[in-house]
């Protein structure tokens, strides 16, 4: 599952503590196995994790620490076990803590783990990111340096690449690049069935049939998509997030 679940505010309307139970029920529903968040601040990842302790997580600040929105990486403890993990910054000093060079005004970041899958041993990558809502030279850059550290990966892994691009699929330079020779998949377009096809940031309103998709999981090497959807739940009008959460049931390296 990819989700931006849209930073934590007490001020209605959508104030974090109407939204977090609303949440937890998309959450208990779905059940993911991994689960790549975006906007989230420290007070939403112990939130998360205090009300699902079968997750453990992967994540920094974009500043640092606790510090800002994190892009972290849910995982479940029965099933993952982390072989390594790092961060980097979509700049041009990737390795700098909160560096921002290429026109945004918000800095952007990337969290990935390599994980092995305890059940059936496959050893795979999982990215995660939010690209700028702003510049598109930012996105551009950010979608070739993404592309550029994935590849440098060990050669031969799965990998499963997600995130809120705030550009639309398959329309897009970011999204071209991502998509282009050798690079990934998206498992949108690859799943043998899919739900129905909705604009996934729906900004608190219902969904829009067709719609641009924003938030994509896309996969590159040995990855089977089995069905993918997009849910947009909501309870008594509230939605948990101005966005829809994603979701690819996927077999990596054969495995379920």
């Amino acid at each position: 599952m990819t989700y931006n679940i849209r930073y934590a505010s007490d001020t209605p309307p959508n104030a974090w503590p109407d939204r977090l139970p609303v949440m937890k029920r998309v959450l208990r529903d779905h059940r993911p196995d991994l689960l790549g968040v975006q906007e989230a601040l420290w007070r939403q990842m112990r939130d998360i994790e205090g009300g699902f302790p079968e997750y453990d997580w992967i994540g920094m600040g974009r500043q640092g620490g606790t510090r800002d929105e994190f892009s972290a990486i849910f995982y479940r403890k029965d099933r993952f076990e982390v072989l390594d993990f790092d961060h980097f910054w979509l700049s041009d000093t990737p390795n700098v803590i909160g560096s921002a060079t290429w026109g945004n005004n918000i800095t952007r970041m990337v969290t990935w783990a390599r994980f092995r899958d305890k059940r059936t041993g496959a050893d795979f990558y999982h990215v995660n990111t939010h690209f700028d809502h702003e510049s598109e030279n930012a996105r551009v850059k950010s979608a070739e340096l993404a592309l550029q550290r994935v590849r440098g990966f060990e050669a031969g892994r799965p990998v499963i690449f997600t995130g809120d691009f705030n550009v639309a699929a398959e329309k897009t330079q970011p999204y071209k690049i991502l998509t282009g020779e050798n690079a990934f998949t998206d498992t949108w377009l690859t799943a043998h069935r899919r739900g129905p096809a909705y604009n996934t940031f729906g900004g608190w309103n219902p969904p829009v049939p067709n719609g641009d998709r924003i938030d994509w999981i896309l996969s590159r090497g040995d990855i089977e998509t089995l069905w993918t959807e997009i849910d947009p739940f909501e309870r008594n009008g509230q939605f948990p997030s101005d966005h829809y959460p994603v979701i690819a049931h996927v077999k990596i390296g054969g495995g379920a």
